[in-house]
C-alpha cells in the first residue's frame, strides 16, 4: 500500500538539520517576553494535549521569567482552540498546543475558519505518541497476527472503537484495514475514555489510544495489549512488540504534540520558544515523565515541525480519502 509512515530516523535528521538556527541576538532575548504568556489547548482539562502543555509550564516560567497561563479551548476536534490561536495578536503572548488532529482536520474539514498554511505556524514538536493497540480480554486473539487472521476470516465482526471520527485512533484502525485489506466496523465515541469503558466490557474488541491512557489497564490485565503502532518498543511496556516485528512493515500511527504561533509572530521570538521548548522536552527531568506517558521527546526548530506537519497531513490525507471517512454534520 502506499500510505508510509513519516521515518523517525528521517525526522531526527530534519531536527538536527535545523538545530543552528535556534540562536537569538540577545537584544531580541531581553525584549522578549515582557508580559504574561498564554498556551491555548483545544481540549479538556487532564488529556495527552493538556499533559503536554502543562509540563512545559513550569519549565517555561523559570526560564522566561514570566507567567505561563493554559487556557483550555475544547469543541469541533480541536478546531475552536487552533481557530483562537490562529486570530491571536502575533505579539509573542499566545501560542497553541495540537495534536495529529490538526494535520488530519485539514482534510477533514474543507472549512475551517483559519488557514493553516496562511493563519499559523510551527513552533516545535514536543513529543510523539505511537499509539497501541488493545483488545478485550475476551477477544479470541492474543496477538496482532492473531487479529488479522481472525478479520480475514471473519468480515465485518470485528468492532473497533475510537475516541471520535477523524482521531488518531480512528485513523491509525483504517490505516491497519487499508494494509491488511480486512473489514471491521467503527464504533465512535465521544473521547477515550467511554472507548476504554466499552473495550473493558467487552462491547468492542479493538481499540487503538495513546500509550497513557491503555497502559495501566494492560498492567493489571483487564485489556491485552497487542502491539506499539511505531518503529520502536515503549518503555513503559517492553514486552509488547511493534507491529512492524509481527510482520507488518511500515504500519505506524501516532499521536503528538507540538506548539504553534499565530502567522505574523516575530521571528526571534518564535526561534526563542523553540529554544526553550526544545531545552526542557530534551532535559533529564522531563524522561521520566515522557516514558511513563508512552512519549518519545522530540524539540527541534520552527522549519523541522512545519515539515512534520506537512508529512502528517499529506499522510492522513491519503488515508482518509482510501477509507472515506467522514464527519457528521
Amino acid at each position: 500500500m502506499p500510505f508510509s509512515p513519516l521515518s523517525r530516523r528521517g525526522f531526527q535528521a530534519a531536527v538536527a538539520a535545523g538545530a543552528a538556527a535556534l540562536v537569538l541576538p540577545a537584544r531580541a532575548q531581553s525584549a522578549w517576553p515582557n508580559r504574561p504568556i498564554r498556551i491555548v489547548v483545544p481540549y479538556t482539562p487532564g488529556g495527552f494535549t493538556d499533559q503536554m502543555a502543562r509540563m512545559l509550564q513550569v519549565g517555561l516560567q523559570n526560564k522566561l521569567g514570566q507567567p505561563i497561563v493554559i487556557d483550555n479551548k475544547p469543541g469541533a476536534n480541536g478546531i475552536i482552540g487552533v481557530d483562537a490561536v490562529a486570530k491571536a495578536p502575533p505579539d509573542g503572548t499566545t501560542f497553541g498546543v495540537v495534536i495529529a488532529a490538526y494535520a488530519a482536520n485539514t482534510t477533514l474539514y474543507p472549512k475551517l475558519p483559519y488557514d493553516p498554511a496562511k493563519d499559523l505556524r510551527g513552533v516545535a514538536l514536543m513529543g510523539i505518541s505511537p499509539l497501541l493497540a488493545a483488545v478485550a480480554a475476551n477477544a479470541p486473539f492474543k496477538t496482532a497476527r492473531e487479529l488479522i487472521d481472525y478479520a480475514r476470516a471473519n468480515p465485518g465482526k470485528i468492532s473497533f472503537g475510537s475516541s471520535g471520527n477523524g482521531s488518531a485512533s480512528h485513523l491509525t484502525t483504517e490505516l491497519l484495514k487499508l494494509q491488511t485489506q480486512t473489514r471491521m466496523v467503527h464504533i465512535p465515541y465521544r473521547g477515550a475514555a467511554p472507548a476504554l469503558a466499552d473495550l473493558l466490557g467487552g462491547q468492542i474488541q479493538l481499540l487503538f489510544d495513546a500509550p497513557t491512557g491503555l497502559i495501566p489497564a494492560g498492567k493489571d490485565g483487564k485489556i491485552r495489549l497487542i502491539g506499539v503502532a511505531g518503529e520502536q518498543r515503549l518503555p513503559a511496556v517492553p514486552d509488547v512488540p511493534t507491529f512492524i516485528e509481527q510482520g507488518f512493515a511500515g504500519f505506524a500511527g501516532s499521536t503528538w504534540a507540538g506548539m504553534l504561533a499565530p502567522a505574523g509572530t516575530p521571528e526571534a521570538i518564535v526561534q526563542r520558544m523553540a529554544e526553550e521548548v526544545t531545552t526542557i522536552v530534551r532535559s533529564a527531568e522531563m524522561r521520566p515523565r515522557f516514558d511513563t506517558m508512552g512519549t518519545f521527546p522530540a524539540g527541534g526548530t520552527p522549519a523541522a515541525f512545519d515539515a512534520f506537519i506537512a508529512t502528517e497531513t499529506a499522510k492522513w490525507a491519503k488515508v482518509i480519502r482510501a477509507a472515506d471517512v467522514k464527519i457528521d454534520g
